[in-house]
């Protein structure tokens, strides 16, 4: 064995139950997709070394360890399950990489109260990761301590060596092709992905190294759409990491536009502001100026620092889990620059000098906001703010502070200010806030997209001139001209206030009857419905007069995690969505991920073209398994009369037939007698084929934006081309009257959840095209019924026959506004 040993017994890590791997309630140790290995439910909480070893990594927030032993063999201990979303709390890690331990020696400590309160579950799966060697384990299921001998690993012949001829170091070079390249939440993104992974990841540009799952390195890298950076990993599963990592930059970073909240296009004159949230708004100038609090340089020890900044860090984000959309879209973003161990690190380094935890994160936020700054990228630049937030929210929790520090606001106020935060945007009370102008900023930071999905006009980078218009002056903030008006004439204000007037009446007059079902002006019924992706979307929805869910997108259930969600996850949530709807229908779309939307249990091949390749219904049917799952829980959560199952990219009744089958063994094992509607998306070019498949489907849905992308030939990801992409082209158009005319021959109700539902000026000619369901934004609900109450169903056939004759889309939408003029 050339002097290495070649079997090394393992002593318990933890005192606890010992189990056998599969007892793990999480496929991806159950099932062994990391290695054979065992577990323990500790009852103590101390991991020690189970042998000699040397550390190979120890996670950033100390919920796992990896060994290397005297054998060479690779060990994961990870204690709990999705423990790594605790950030830290609870774990008190007592060694360091690289460094060498003998069996027995303190590995992490962790308050077993603290973790189980947060955890999924304390069992702790002890895994051999790679190849080359064999797992005998000693009898299981009896309560043992760390002395007691449980199992043995030998190398088989020839033993596995740790060098790159044995793939235990691999790299690839990648194109990044998001359209802003690796920003804040790509970065989280991949750190994310990288959580199931034992082997160090670096990405490197231009010479430049950083760790893979620092948030703070991969924004400090600069890295821009175009750019070729170098992906490289070293450990028994590197292979692995770097390959699942190239997949997901390939795939765009999961960076889509999402309809829901479609990033406003930008306005920008050759002087002053820049839109970021459209509107138009007359008000009061509130100034806002904030000023950093003084913190203590030194501090009262290392250990009672470090403990201080744990402490704090678990209260920033226990504050910033308990988000609900948007919001929450926003707050993970800053939950990974909390967790993000450069920044972390920096802030070691500085206690251990002395520093107060105050001070040591401030600079080492202050350090990390020069490095993106010193890229000149403009909007890796605007995620400076980001981390100025995360700076005072963490310094405010550990002073016993209000970070926010946000005025009272008297009503109709535009704030102005230097610039603005997230936490300060979510902390102002938006009934009086009418509209925001900062002198800085960008047209795409986060407290610009929370604006334009509140509704509120807002300009940025208009100039340092704002700050000096006195407090308490009337101006007019017209977001949609990219200008402020700080001395209107009483005309101009005049004429203002009545189109603003104007179009509150209006707004007011939609939402009063908003919750009333939706009839033409002849009687004929119109659903509208919404499409959805949790259950705090279910409450917007219908509180926005929603009748029911045209869409739920399950697949928020299962990225951006290292397991499938189980049956009782999913049940929990759909039922919550169902409960929230009351009684209005529910339709469920079954699993839509594939290779543009990568997920680390599910290892696939990389595609040329993802869109086109194993996703949707394939995939499902590719992985039985998943679909089980996923209609044993949809149909245990949903009452059969509320639930309607959809499933994603059928281009046939072959894969319809498949899953039909599925279904009626779920239900008959269920005891399931009623009828639960099975129906299909239309995404593709078999919306020629909707006759055929409404003979058995129970409902047609199509999925306008797919359908669009795929007829015109036009990546709506790409920016030389997206501006092609129009719902309303008369080839899309005259597949979708296919699709109605399909379901209309076989009694079947053909609705549309893609983006030109939520489009009033398209309601007409869909409804002319046979469409009786219209699932939409909940914003745009109560427009959109207020439009289709004035249509009546002969003008809505005229106009959808003559838009399917037109030359183009702009010739349909002109053929619209004339019909709602």
């Amino acid at each position: 064995m050339s002097g290495m040993m070649a079997s090394v017994t393992l002593r318990a890590p933890l005192t606890g139950w010992l189990a056998p791997i599969e007892s793990v309630p999480d496929p991806v140790f159950a099932e062994r997709m990391m290695g054979e290995g065992f577990a323990i439910d500790p009852i103590e909480g101390e991991v020690r070394a189970p042998a000699d070893a040397t550390v190979l990594t120890v996670a950033p927030t100390g919920h796992s360890v990896s060994l290397r032993l005297a054998n060479g063999a690779e060990l994961l201990i990870h204690v709990g399950l999705e423990t790594v979303t605790l950030g830290g709390r609870g774990f008190t890690p007592h060694v360091k990489p690289g460094d060498v331990v003998a069996a027995g020696d303190l590995l992490i400590g962790f308050d077993l109260d603290a973790v189980a309160e947060g955890a999924k579950a304390l069992i702790t799966p002890v895994v051999l990761a790679g190849e080359g060697y064999a797992l005998s384990l000693e009898p299981l299921d009896w309560l043992v301590g760390w002395q007691d001998g449980v199992a043995r690993i030998t190398a088989l012949a020839p033993p596995a060596v740790k060098d790159d001829s044995e793939g235990n170091s691999h790299e690839r070079v990648v194109r990044v092709d998001a359209p802003h390249g690796i920003h804040a939440r790509p970065a989280a993104r991949i750190a994310a992905l990288l959580r199931s992974f034992v082997a160090p990841v670096s990405i490197v540009r231009d010479g430049k190294s950083v760790n893979a799952r620092s948030t703070v390195g991969l924004l400090g890298l600069g890295v821009s759409c175009g750019d070729e950076i170098i992906v490289r990993g070293e450990g028994s599963d590197a292979r692995a990491a770097v390959e699942a990592l190239v997949a997901l930059i390939e795939a765009g970073l999961g960076e889509e536009a999402k309809a829901d909240h479609p990033a406003p296009a930008p306005v920008v004159p050759q002087h002053g502001p820049v839109t970021a949230a459209p509107g138009l708004a007359i008000g009061q100038v509130v100034q806002l100026r904030v000023a950093d609090v003084d913190v203590p340089r030194d501090g009262q020890g290392g250990a009672a620092e470090h403990a201080a900044l744990a402490r704090a860090m678990a209260t920033v984000d226990a504050e910033l889990s308990a988000g609900h959309g948007l919001a929450a879209e926003i707050a993970a973003a800053h939950r990974a620059l909390l967790a993000d161990p450069e920044l972390a690190e920096a802030a070691g380094h500085q206690i251990d000098a002395g520093r107060s935890a105050a001070f040591a994160w401030r600079h080492a936020t202050a350090q990390a906001a020069e490095a993106i700054r010193a890229t000149g990228d403009p909007l890796l630049m605007e995620r400076v703010a980001d981390l100025i937030d995360i700076e005072r929210q963490l310094i405010a929790a550990l002073l016993g502070t209000d970070a926010s520090a946000v005025p009272t606001l008297p009503p109709q106020s535009i704030l102005i200010a230097e610039d603005l935060l997230p936490s300060q945007f979510l902390a102002l009370d938006r009934d009086r806030l009418a509209g925001i102008c900062t002198a800085a900023g960008g047209p795409t930071s986060h407290v610009a997209i929370l604006a334009a999905s509140a509704g509120i006009p807002m300009l940025v980078a208009a100039g340092r001139d704002v700050l000096a218009i006195a407090e308490g002056r009337t101006v007019i903030l017209d977001a949609d001209g990219a200008r402020i008006d700080a001395d209107p004439g009483v005309n101009t204000l005049s004429e203002v206030s009545e189109r603003i007037a104007a179009a509150r009446e209006q707004r007011s007059r939609d939402r009063a009857q908003a919750h009333a079902d939706c009839c033409m002006a002849d009687g004929t019924r119109i659903e509208i419905f919404a499409n959805l992706g949790s259950q705090a979307d279910a409450a917007a929805a219908g509180a926005a007069g929603a009748e029911g869910c045209g869409l739920l997108r399950t697949e928020f259930l299962f990225l951006e995690r290292a397991a499938a969600p189980d049956e009782a996850e999913q049940r929990e949530i759909y039922s919550g969505i169902a409960t929230t709807l009351s009684d209005r229908p529910l339709i469920v779309r079954t699993l839509d991920i594939g290779g543009d939307k990568p997920v680390p249990y599910l290892p696939m091949a990389a595609e040329e073209n993802p869109a086109l390749g194993l996703r949707g219904v394939r995939l499902s049917l590719a992985r039985p398994d998943l679909m089980q799952v996923q209609l044993r829980a949809i149909l245990r959560a949903v009452p059969a009369g509320q639930c309607r199952i959809m499933l994603p990219m059928i281009v046939d009744l072959s894969d319809y037939r498949a899953v039909r089958v599925m279904l009626d063994a779920e239900k008959a094992a269920l005891g399931i007698d009623a009828p639960v509607s099975l129906g299909v998306m239309i995404e593709t070019a078999a919306a020629m084929l909707a006759d055929m498949l409404a003979a058995e489907a129970d409902f047609l849905s199509i999925g306008t934006n797919d359908l669009t992308q795929y007829t015109l030939a036009v990546d709506r990801g790409n920016a030389a081309v997206s501006h092609r992409i129009d719902a309303l082209h008369p080839a899309v158009l005259r597949l979708i009257r296919e699709v109605g005319r399909g379901a209309q021959r076989h009694g079947r109700w053909a609705g549309v959840c893609g983006g030109v539902a939520s489009d009033p000026l398209a309601a007409p000619i869909l409804i002319g095209l046979g469409i009786t369901e219209l699932s939409a934004t909940p914003a745009a609900i109560a427009r959109l019924k207020a439009v289709v109450r004035t249509l009546d169903m002969g003008r809505c056939i005229d106009l959808a026959e003559r838009a399917c004759a037109a030359e183009s889309a702009a010739a349909v939408r002109d053929m619209a506004q004339g019909v709602l003029a």
